[in-house]
């Protein structure tokens, strides 16, 4: 019987430990990703995959994390086959093992439109992000920022296809939560309003996306400093 428990405590420290050690993967190809070390960071998360599997099983919802992490990797270097069957994967494993409104879900819906939307293919886009922002309106509430930056996803989305009278509204209205939840000087309230800005850009009302991006432009200097790259990208 004591070697029986001896047994399963030296289990319990072995999972213990590759738990850890697949939290410090993790966490080094998320520095690497930052850095824009795209190639270093995907052996790094193939690497956190492989062990994720080995340690919890390949439906485990940290499996799925780790392969969610990985095909963002992949999109990131514009590796978008290798990314889709990976997302996929992620998505099936996460609405098995954690239900189908999980907001775990909603985070691969969101990541799997965003691969389609960068190929164009926005009608199989479209109907990703919109379960996507009701599984967070219905988990998080109605005002959460993950519903906003999930409007504002659908909102671009609608943007590159010219749907300007399907944008606005839904920019509109994630700027609205950003300045409620975030403050009046979140880099998120910046985007919301350089994105709001740009629909009006692209309908050639000028007078009324100027002030958007100027103010975008200031928070983004008061917060980021004046040598951001978002900076760069308001002025």
């Amino acid at each position: 019987m004591l070697f029986s428990c001896f047994l399963l405590v030296a289990t319990l420290l072995t999972a213990h430990a590759q738990e850890a050690l697949w939290e410090e993967l993790n966490a080094r190809a998320g520095t690497l990703y930052q850095q824009g070390r795209y190639a270093e960071a995907a052996k790094v998360a193939q690497e956190a995959l492989k062990v994720a599997e080995d340690t919890f099983g390949p439906n485990h919802p940290k499996a799925a994390t780790s392969l969610n992490n990985l095909a963002e990797l992949y999109r990131a270097q514009g590796k978008y086959a290798a990314a889709e069957p990976l997302f996929k994967r992620a998505l099936a494993i996460e609405e098995n093992a954690l239900g189908k409104d999980h907001p775990a879900v909603a985070t691969t819906l969101n990541n799997l439109a965003e691969l389609y939307g960068a190929q164009g293919k926005y009608a199989e886009a479209e109907p990703l992000h919109k379960r996507a922002l009701v599984i967070w309106e219905k988990a998080l509430g109605p005002t959460h920022p993950h519903v906003a930056a999930s409007l504002n996803n659908l909102a671009v989305l609608y943007h590159a296809q010219g749907k300007y009278a399907e944008t606005e509204p839904l920019l509109k209205w994630a700027l609205a939560i950003r300045e409620k939840t975030l403050g009046p000087d979140h880099p998120a309230v910046a985007q919301s309003l350089n994105n709001l800005a740009e629909v009006y850009y692209a309908q050639g009302k000028y007078t009324e996306a100027e002030p958007l991006h100027k103010r975008a432009l200031a928070i983004r200097e008061k917060v980021l400093g004046p040598v951001h790259p978002e900076v760069a990208q308001s002025l």
